[in-house]
């Protein structure tokens, strides 16, 4: 497609660029194809550009859209409940009903605390493990996306897997400059799936820990399951030392399951982290957890706090979307198609010649050009070939496919037969014509 197609866009990218840094105010949407690109409308299982384009859309915003776009169950919630107030710097009816919600679904969510994003959800988890443990550090894994405050914003990149060094003692490297490297001493960090190596670094290191923090399904980096047996070690782990398990389910919430990966592997962490899926698009986190450990915010003795918290039209989206989804119960259908789109991208890519790795449950899974049959971790997505997944990418958008640049898609609650099929063939056109040009 020509870039003339994607004229209005870059006309407003330029004019954006006088005020907003970069033209974006996140620093994903940079790296659209081919550029930055502006949206008008979504609806369903689509979304539209000012220049008319519409796209079949596996990229949800990077998750939310469980619901897909502009669901109207949804919008309605949020437009009546709106009428009543934006925020009130107290109480509403509706925090209680969802909190009540959340309390039936979640195995851990015995008390909760609601917030605006991940972000800061995961930084509340290390405040209450710390104060109840009384130790400091936490331990994290390689490729796990935790949000992009300093002291999660290492180990998410790195050159390549030989500059991570050994497994034992592996090099951390920064995702942005900017970063206080006095932050580095919070955590330690760890290959992911090898049980054995968390075993030996926890004997030798358990009186500094205070909490191990992990996604379920490494959702951020080659979307990898977790080895048999690797959840439920983390816990025997955790109730031995005295240390908290925290959950990210920033995206495995609501995805995976009503009840978030925790129903779906059957281990309940101390303490979860709760976002995307959970608003449909509206900005709400929740820190939930097992009693013991949020009484602490309860007590007081941790301080967690937020003007813009629980507001009316977040809550009532979230509310909605969690009613919906448990009536509708679209958990099968969503494994189902997500399976069936799977396995037509391995088709198609066998049949054009090219080794393309397509793995992950199904709601959620990932795409990379490798000789690997499977990637257990973050270094074996180190030797993806990156280039060659962006020019796929950019050649699916073309052809009205939309992706996450790093090779994710997402499947909807609406998403239809019908759009399978669709992206299954405008992948083999796209794989076929790839091969012609080698």
């Amino acid at each position: 497609m020509s870039t003339n197609n994607y004229k209005e866009s870059a006309r407003l990218l330029e004019r954006a660029k006088k005020v907003l840094a970069g033209g974006v105010s996140s620093e994903f949407r940079k790296y659209n194809h081919p550029h930055a690109i502006f949206y008008t409308h979504g609806k369903g299982s689509r979304i539209y550009d000012v220049d008319g384009n519409d796209y079949l859309d596996f990229t949800l915003s990077q998750g939310p859209l469980i619901l897909g776009h502009s669901h109207p169950e949804v919008l309605d919630a949020v437009n009546t409940y709106s009428e009543q107030g934006q925020i009130f710097a107290g109480q509403h009816i509706r925090e209680i009903e969802l909190a009540e919600k959340i309390n039936e679904i979640i195995p851990s969510a015995e008390l909760m605390r609601f917030c605006l994003d991940g972000s800061e959800a995961v930084q509340t988890a290390f405040r209450i493990a710390r104060a109840k443990t009384g130790k400091q550090k936490f331990l994290r894994f390689e490729g796990h996306y935790h949000g992009w405050m300093d002291n999660v914003c290492w180990a998410i990149s790195a050159p390549s897997a030989e500059a991570l060094g050994s497994r034992e003692m592996p090099e951390v490297f920064p995702w942005s400059q900017g970063l206080s490297q006095l932050v580095k001493d919070d955590f330690i960090t760890l290959p992911w799936n090898d049980l054995e190596l968390v075993k030996q670094t926890i004997a030798a290191r358990h009186t500094e820990i205070a909490a191990i923090i992990t996604e379920p399904v490494m959702c951020n980096s080659g979307c990898i399951l977790p080895e048999a047996g690797f959840l439920a070690g983390l816990r025997t782990i955790c109730d031995q030392y005295n240390i908290a398990l925290i959950f990210d389910e920033v995206i495995t919430g609501f995805r995976l399951s009503l009840g978030g990966a925790q129903h779906y592997f059957n281990i309940t962490p101390d303490l979860s982290v709760f976002a995307k899926a959970m608003g449909s698009g509206y900005p709400i986190s929740a820190i939930v957890g097992k009693r013991e450990w949020l009484n602490l915010l309860e007590t007081g003795q941790v301080i967690h706090a937020g003007t813009m918290n629980s507001g009316n039209p977040t809550v009532a989206a979230a509310l909605a979307t969690i009613q919906v989804l448990q009536r509708e119960n679209p958990y099968r259908r969503m494994f189902d198609l997500g399976q069936q789109l799977m396995a037509g991208l391995r088709n198609a890519a066998e049949k054009t010649g090219h080794k393309l790795l397509v793995q992950g449950p199904g709601p959620m899974f990932t795409i990379a050009f490798t000789d690997l049959a499977k990637a257990k971790d973050f270094r074996d997505t180190l030797t993806f070939d990156k280039a060659k997944l962006g020019r796929f990418i950019a050649a699916m958008h073309d052809l009205k496919v939309r992706i996450i640049g790093r090779g994710l898609w997402y499947i909807s609650s609406v998403h239809t037969q019908e759009d399978i099929d669709f992206a299954i063939a405008a992948a083999e056109k796209v794989l076929a014509e790839m091969a012609t040009a080698q």
